[in-house]
């Protein structure tokens, strides 16, 4: 805008077009330009561009629809999912044209996300239990998430592993001797970082409740100890429940079968 205000203030002291360009830092043909919009429109002239006129390699409706169905319904012949490139050679288009419209209607044909669906009888009571526990805290209670992983195997690699260095990652050997497995049974205090857990040759109710006496040691006693544990067999042994029940500290909060 002080460019092409500038350009009419001089134009109107009667200096040439090519000093005007020189003294100002522009071309001759900007000059004439800006020249022949003040003296079409005035000062209003100056404030924006002249329109233009639509793009001519800009898709009609019916081509950007064409385009987008084919995204969403079908895949190429030789591939699990459309590429910009493969998609616009399929349709006669650059593949930046491509790349415009997936950008536009939020389309991601590269990505994909896994779900799954509960078929937990029980989900709705077991989502409100665990849901609840956290919208709405007990007074003087500690929450643990308990999980287990089995069958972790121990791996003994054939040499010492190098440390990491500046400009070098640590590394390990390819092959290792096999030790058999463990299972890990654990439970995370996520107020203070605190995990309390244990290393067990299987996975068996009594390993449970060894877990069990663990975290009955390990926090305050005053507190009450809500543990929120996976939906299978091992904290529901017969053993474990009368050791609940003479435990009334305890309680436990079953998440529903398939969820994570």
């Amino acid at each position: 805008m002080v460019r092409r205000s500038r350009i009419g203030l001089l134009a109107h002291q009667g200096w040439p077009n090519q000093r005007i360009g020189a003294q100002l830092g522009t071309s001759r043909p900007t000059v004439l330009l800006w020249r022949s919009r003040f003296a079409a429109g005035g000062p209003s002239a100056l404030e924006q561009d002249a329109p233009r006129g639509p793009s001519p390699q800009r898709l009609d409706p019916a081509q950007i629809k064409a385009i987008v169905e084919r995204t969403w319904h079908t895949t190429p012949p030789d591939a699990t999912h459309w590429g910009t490139r493969t998609l616009a050679k399929a349709c006669g288009v650059s593949h930046m044209t491509v790349a415009r419209i997936w950008d536009a209607h939020g389309l991601q044909p590269h990505r994909v996300r896994t779900f799954k669906l509960s078929r937990d009888p029980a989900l709705v009571a077991k989502l409100t239990d665990v849901v609840g526990l956290h919208l709405n805290p007990p007074d003087k209670a500690l929450v643990l998430g308990v999980d287990e992983k089995s069958q972790i195997p121990a791996l003994d690699r054939t040499q010492p592993g190098l440390p990491m260095k500046p400009g070098r990652c640590g590394t390990l050997t390819h092959d290792y001797l096999r030790h058999g497995t463990t299972s890990l049974l654990a439970a995370l205090n996520v107020a203070v970082g605190l995990v309390i857990g244990g290393c067990f040759a299987r996975q068996r109710h009594e390993k449970f409740l060894k877990f069990l006496r663990q975290s009955d040691r390990q926090p305050p006693p005053e507190l009450a100890l809500h543990l929120i544990v996976d939906n299978n067999g091992t904290p529901k042994h017969a053993r474990v429940r009368p050791w609940l029940a003479a435990h009334p500290r305890f309680r436990l909060h079953f998440t529903p079968t398939g969820s994570s």
